[in-house]
């Protein structure tokens, strides 16, 4: 695993940074920063969960949780810059330290992403400059079964602009693919790694900063 020194966050409170989960799915990984900030683990605090997908298992975490559940759809006939800048609005009111993307499957604009500058943390199911966009592990299994790849992994990135899983790297894990491997224990795997690489990249993230640098309001 390689980790980059994380930027200057956007807000700087003294004790427990805040945090906006941005979700589409099951949200296993949004459960893994709940059970780390239960613990003790992640000095953070989950402000809001928001998905694009009403019926997202991922809410229902939240609301377990104790976690304001938000859902916002992205209707057909709606201009994309026009739904990201309500959903930067949506964010904004929440007061996030790091708006964390963990299975977000809508690409945002800069209509979003220049609320956040650099508070956007990305994660993705396989390694820098390899199988960007969804279904990454699919394609890297296929990949594996025509002989071009021995192995995939994960990585936590920033997202600056709309390239696609492209941002800067703030950590990275191999994971290898075994010749018994099926789709089924390859996702296994690589899920037990995206859980432990998001907890670890979010403790990061925080602890350089919590207890450094004054609120802003």
């Amino acid at each position: 695993m390689t980790a980059l020194q994380p930027p200057r966050p956007l807000r700087g409170p003294s004790n427990v940074q805040r945090l906006v989960v941005l979700i589409s799915g099951h949200g296993s990984n949004l459960q893994a920063i709940f059970d780390a900030c239960a613990s003790g683990e992640l000095p953070t605090r989950v402000v809001a969960v928001i998905s694009n997908k009403p019926d997202a298992f991922g809410l229902e975490r939240a609301r377990r949780a104790g976690v304001p559940a938000l859902a916002k759809p992205k209707f057909k006939a709606q201009d994309r810059r026009g739904y990201d800048a309500e959903l930067a609005d949506l964010v904004a009111s929440h007061q996030p330290d790091w708006v964390v993307l963990a299975g977000w499957m809508q690409v945002l604009s800069a209509a979003f992403l220049d609320r956040f500058p650099n508070r956007v943390v990305n994660l993705h199911p396989a390694l820098p400059g390899t199988f960007p966009g969804t279904h990454a592990i699919e394609r890297a299994f296929d990949a594996f079964k025509h002989g071009e790849i021995q192995h995939t992994g994960v990585m936590v990135h920033l997202v600056p602009d709309e390239g696609i899983d492209c941002g800067p790297v703030l950590a990275q894990e191999t994971v290898p693919i075994r010749s018994d491997d099926t789709l089924d224990t390859l996702e296994a795997r690589i899920h037990a790694v995206e859980h432990r690489l998001l907890v670890n990249t979010l403790k990061h993230l925080t602890l350089s900063h919590t207890l450094t640098l004054p609120h802003e309001v």
